[in-house]
């Protein structure tokens, strides 16, 4: 049946999404834990903080790969076995909630951005691109990397429902969209105060970080 398929391939997606780059990369570099420094959050920004921008660079790559990698094996290997367009946007969906609760690490993920935006660019490129553009130019006129990640993410199913209307994958983007808004209330709580950190500001370093 097709809602079984559909789930098989949302499972693997959670699985795939499951995998923390942030704490393997440290891991594999002799870094400390990305979960015992600065914001403890699992992701690239907060390894920066180790002084390792080679590490922070292949964390962002490896989650936003993940998410990619979910969504494009649903849709080149998933139609033979009757996964369909809501299968494909269910996997990217499971992908991103790995990210977030990975059950290889006792449910501790992180923020989701990288993983978000990763399998946004597989379902639709161009949409994908246009919350690349959003983020970006947050991040340059008001530089702060998390008022853009929640704009971005907000502003994204909006965008796709002008483009396409109601269908599965705006379900999955509004999904996203919230859940993503959700994990980063600490940084809204911090906005609205005024104690956010901009983009290079300098932050707690992590343990035997490189200056």
């Amino acid at each position: 049946m097709d809602w079984i398929a559909d789930l098989v391939a949302a499972a693997c997606g959670y699985l795939l999404g499951s995998i923390s780059f942030a704490v393997v990369v440290s891991r594999l570099m002799g870094l400390a834990d990305p979960r015992s420094y600065g914001s403890k959050n699992p992701g690239a920004t907060n390894v920066l903080r180790s002084g390792s921008k080679l590490a922070a660079t292949l964390t962002l790559a490896g989650d936003a790969a993940k998410g990619a990698v979910a969504v494009w094996l649903a849709k080149r290997y998933g139609a033979p076995f009757g996964v369909d367009e809501f299968g494909v946007a269910l996997t990217g969906f499971a992908a991103f909630v790995g990210h977030l609760y990975p059950v290889f690490f006792r449910f501790r993920g992180g923020k989701g951005v990288a993983t978000f935006l990763g399998v946004v660019l597989a379902l639709n490129p161009w949409l994908g691109l246009a919350a690349c553009v959003v983020w970006l130019l947050i991040a340059v006129f008001f530089r702060y990397s998390s008022l853009a990640s929640i704009l971005a993410a907000a502003l994204t199913p909006l965008f796709h429902a002008f483009a396409s209307g109601f269908d599965a994958l705006l379900v999955a983007l509004a999904a996203m969209s919230v859940l993503l808004v959700i994990r980063h209330k600490q940084n809204i709580a911090n906005l609205m105060a005024g104690k956010e950190r901009k983009i290079g500001e300098k932050a707690h370093a992590a343990p035997g970080a490189r200056h």
